[in-house]
């Protein structure tokens, strides 16, 4: 007969999320994850199978989490032009409000595994063309209503913007207030015109 759990995964898993999110994979150990979740090592492995593993759960965790802000800004608004201003501020203040500054999970695990782990690359990239297809799509719609500039593809501008998004990801690491990225915000809606 299988043992049943004593923890509610969901929650360890939200928990591990943010250990990984705060010291990264290399810099989380498995006593780390044992102490911060509170279960047992055995508990872990039974779960979970190896760090890794877990890792990827998290990543999944926060992917859609995330996605799902983001889905909901772009299907609630009409005019493409203000559903990209409002996308692009609902990252600036996510990150602006965060006081540890731990930028974006997907862009740190990015910068710190994607060239050396196959798995991981494939599913960042993934989310990275979801994320664009999106872009593109509200985009095209605020071409054909000639709401946006028809000067470039839409697919060139949509690679532009969320280039901006990952950086201004990046760049929240470093503790930025809140008009620089105003500033950038203006810079990559200018593009729309």
């Amino acid at each position: 007969m299988a043992r049943t759990k004593d923890f509610d995964e969901d929650e360890v898993l939200k928990k591990a999320m943010y250990l990984f999110w705060d010291k990264g994979y290399n810099g989380t150990s498995m006593q780390d994850l044992v102490d911060g979740l509170g279960i047992s090592r055995s508990s872990l492995y039974d779960t979970y199978s190896d760090k890794h593993t877990l890792y990827i759960k998290a990543l999944q965790h926060y992917k859609s989490t995330a996605g799902a802000g983001m889905s909901a800004i772009i299907e609630n608004s009409s005019p493409a032009k203000e559903t990209i201003r409002r996308l692009l501020y609902h990252f600036v203040n996510e990150l602006t409000k965060d006081p540890e500054h731990k930028g974006c999970f997907l862009v740190n695990s990015a910068v710190e595994l994607a060239s050396h782990d196959p798995e991981i690359n494939q599913m960042l990239c993934e989310s990275d063309r979801q994320t664009e297809a999106l872009l593109r799509e509200t985009i095209e719609k605020g071409q054909k209503t000639g709401e946006i500039t028809n000067n470039q593809d839409a697919a060139s501008i949509a690679g532009f913007i969320f280039n901006n998004i990952k950086g201004m990801r990046v760049t929240a690491r470093s503790g930025v207030d809140k008009k620089t990225f105003d500033g950038i915000v203006a810079m990559t809606l200018s593009v729309l015109d």
